[in-house]
């Protein structure tokens, strides 16, 4: 059987201004993978509204996960978890039980939860909550999108307690040969390779170091005797 598939949509317009460098994608993709879930498309939009709603919804349509990051924090352009109510037809309002966590964290901090602060117990209708051992405030998890923080911590926090409880598939593994040739030099042995091994993806990135021109061939997929065997036929066909 096939893997589970996965999307990920990254929210905010510090990400597409270039303010701010993503690294929560890296993350999720390399946690995804361990557990057996293809990550197959990401998105990138800005903080508006018809855009998240149309982005979390083709989404949420074509992969049986969606994980969303940015905007559900205390500012007004906090939107997301208004944009995936509106998303999916259900009502959101101040939840008890995140008012709760709420409360007990700022109490322990010394803090007000004042209402900025409470915008983000605001969880729609049906969710469930998603654990923030970091700083409390909670995501959500909607049908089959898991709304998690944009703050790389808080995410990677929100990711340990969400993955545990999706079913996965087969890990994804991967070996990758070093070549010190150019890509034209070895496009034609790499076509042959992909030709005979159709259930692995064989990827070429190349490089350039003082002047000279080399490749990572990186061959990916869930089985490693099959990963073995596409490897050792490449380094011998290119002599390595």
């Amino acid at each position: 059987m096939a893997n589970p598939t996965a999307a990920m949509l990254v929210i905010g317009d510090e990400i597409l201004s270039g303010r701010t460098r993503d690294s929560n994608m890296h993350y999720l993709a390399g946690e995804l993978a361990k557990h057996g879930i293809d990550l197959k498309e990401v998105r990138i939009v800005s903080d508006d509204a018809p855009a998240i709603e149309a982005a979390v919804k083709a989404l949420s349509d074509g992969h049986d996960h969606v994980f969303t990051s940015g905007g559900i924090g205390p500012t007004h352009d906090d939107i997301t978890a208004d944009c995936i109510a509106r998303a999916f037809g259900a009502q959101i309002d101040t939840r008890d039980d995140a008012r709760a966590l709420l409360q007990a964290h700022y109490d322990k901090s010394g803090l007000e939860l004042n209402k900025a602060r409470l915008r983000m117990a605001r969880i729609p209708d049906g969710a469930v909550l998603i654990d923030n051992p970091v700083s409390a405030a909670p995501g959500f998890t909607i049908e089959n999108v898991h709304v998690m923080a944009g703050v790389p911590s808080v995410f990677q926090a929100m990711v340990a307690s969400v993955l545990p409880g999706l079913t996965g598939g087969s890990p994804l593994l991967s070996q990758t040969l070093r070549v010190d040739r150019g890509e034209g030099d070895i496009a034609a042995t790499l076509s042959a390779l992909a030709d005979d091994f159709t259930d692995l993806s064989i990827g070429c990135y190349p490089f350039q170091i003082n002047g000279v021109f080399g490749a990572n061939v990186v061959v990916r997929g869930t089985d490693g005797a099959r990963i073995d065997a596409a490897t050792t036929r490449l380094a011998k066909e290119l002599d390595l």
